[in-house]
């Protein structure tokens, strides 16, 4: 269920969610006791090593032994036998663990396209990935153990040069507080920070996701490239002979100048564009589709028990333009309440199914979605 932080406000330290926006959201650091007085439950360290040791998931082992910094991408077939000064990273736990989904979902006071993933992190005494800076928002919930938290906003955000790591070459932090099961640091982009593990220690980080204007730019740009453009090519009959064959032509530059001129882009474009792009699944997600149903069937199954999505699924929508990984769909009219439903509660109750699928349009949508390994009948 979404917005469930507006049900429990020790979440974010007593704060509705408006208020803590309004207060702290990429403006400063809040330390949260008690945010979660029953700590969720997360893979487990075993469970956890053995997503590290999957190739379709991004993990990282990073060692300090003897203050010398390395880091190795994984798989990881194989953890140190030292006790301590190693950490290791799983990225995107909440894609393939139902209840790391679940504890991402309860930051949705911000939006999907914001909502990025949650990491889990275990680390053996001392171990930590050493002073260093995020360029987004990031949740830090202690799940297990003990970690020694200190940040602080710095100008400097010089980097060491040849480290495996982003490491800050002048770590100055102002705050300092230890976290135990339960406690949560929210950290603004470019805070400053450092966790150092006191003793074995799990912590989730749940991110959001700020690409630079940069990257959508670019991404932006290629969507476009895609577009079917007008045939033709460049031509310049009635050319005459040249004797600097190496010197770019002042008509060559006038042509492609003015041929680029004509690219334009609406508004409809850029949203086109948003919904596609963030709802795109990351290259090493994949879905697996279920035993092949008819349409009757699968109707006969969703409307006794209800569709969800799959924890990998990503379902965005603007007015009747919906987007689903990646893949864009028109919404019917007469079945909006129910598609904003699926997407923002990330399940359709019974009830709700036999009204969504009224129509041969939704029905052939669902059951699409259904086939692709998308949605989950519940």
């Amino acid at each position: 269920m979404p917005n469930q932080s507006t049900r429990d406000r020790r979440l974010l330290g007593g704060l509705a969610p408006g208020e803590f926006l309004a207060r702290h959201w990429q403006r400063k650091p809040l330390l949260i006791r008690g945010a979660f007085p029953c700590v969720p439950v997360l893979p487990d360290r075993e469970a956890l090593f053995a997503l590290a040791a999957r190739d379709d998931v991004e993990s990282r082992l990073i060692t300090a032994f003897g203050g010398q910094w390395t880091m190795t991408q994984g798989p990881i077939e194989r953890l140190p036998k030292q006790k301590r000064d190693w950490t290791l990273l799983v990225q995107g736990a909440n894609l393939y663990d139902a209840r790391a989904d679940a504890l991402m979902r309860r930051f949705d006071f911000v939006s999907a396209i914001r909502l990025d993933d949650l990491m889990i992190s275990y680390a053996a005494d001392g171990g930590g990935v050493g002073p260093h800076f995020d360029s987004y928002d990031v949740f830090l919930l202690q799940v297990e153990g003990a970690r020694r938290w200190r940040w602080g906003s710095q100008r400097d955000l010089t980097l060491v040069d040849g480290a495996p790591l982003k490491l800050l070459r002048h770590f100055a932090p102002t705050d300092e507080a230890v976290l135990e099961p339960g406690d949560m640091l929210y950290l603004p982009p470019h805070c400053a920070h450092e966790g150092t593990a006191i003793g074995p220690c799990t912590t989730a980080s749940i991110g959001f996701r700020a690409p630079s204007w940069n990257e959508l730019a670019q991404e932006f740009l290629f969507a476009m490239a895609e577009r079917e453009w007008p045939d033709g090519r460049y031509a310049d009959k009635g050319r005459e002979a040249t004797d600097a064959p190496a010197a770019i032509e002042r008509g060559f530059v006038d042509a492609v100048s003015e041929r680029l001129a004509r690219i334009r882009w609406t508004r409809d474009d850029v949203e086109r564009f948003i919904g596609g792009y963030f709802s795109e699944p990351k290259a090493h997600v994949f879905f697996e589709s279920p035993p092949p149903l008819s349409q009757r069937q699968f109707v006969a199954r969703a409307c006794a028990r209800g569709l969800a999505l799959d924890i990998k699924t990503a379902l965005l929508y603007r007015g009747l333009a919906g987007f689903i990984c990646g893949e864009s769909f028109t919404i019917p009219r007469a079945k909006r309440k129910a598609f904003a439903q699926l997407a923002n509660r990330r399940l359709l109750d019974a009830a709700s199914v036999g009204a969504a699928a009224g129509d041969d349009a939704s029905l052939a949508i669902l059951h699409a979605w259904w086939s692709n390994g998308w949605i989950h009948i519940a």
